[in-house]
């Protein structure tokens, strides 16, 4: 969906100008999965991701993982056979300070109506607030496993 989306951005965008200027591989942005080590593990899942579209994302589009303390994204790439065929769209990104606050954490705090003042900056939070996301009253309640 997201691709496509791009891909007709890009179209529309196009005029005799922008033709000019930009070369034909710069026109056309790359799209990748750019997830945590925990959501990569997720992909051992029995049911929760489909193997085609685990393939579909890792083959045609590419995933950037960041790591986090506890996981083995190398391990999980070469216990599965389809990450491990796939894994030269697989960029393992190495933070030199680990940062163990990641989305879900954030959504999963929001939900439980718990402060993220230090975690995310002043703007981002106001937008949080005023488009009522992830609160007891929006479909993204923050409660579930693996959420």
């Amino acid at each position: 969906h997201h691709h496509s989306e791009l891909l007709r951005s890009l179209a529309q965008m196009k005029g005799p100008d922008l033709g000019k200027t930009l070369s034909a591989p710069a026109a056309v942005p790359e799209l990748k999965l750019l997830c945590g080590a925990d959501v990569l593990k997720t992909f051992q899942t029995p049911s929760l991701w489909e193997d085609t579209h685990i393939q579909e994302i890792v083959e045609k589009f590419g995933l950037v993982c960041v790591s986090r303390a506890g996981h083995d994204p190398k391990g999980y790439i070469l216990d599965s056979p389809i990450l491990r065929e796939f894994q030269h769209n697989i960029h393992l990104a190495r933070e030199p300070v680990q940062n163990e606050i990641s989305s879900t954490y954030i959504r999963r705090a929001l939900g439980q109506g718990q402060s993220v003042k230090y975690l995310l900056p002043d703007a981002v939070i106001a937008y949080i607030k005023d488009h009522s996301l992830y609160t007891k009253g929006s479909s993204w309640k923050g409660k579930g496993k693996g959420s």
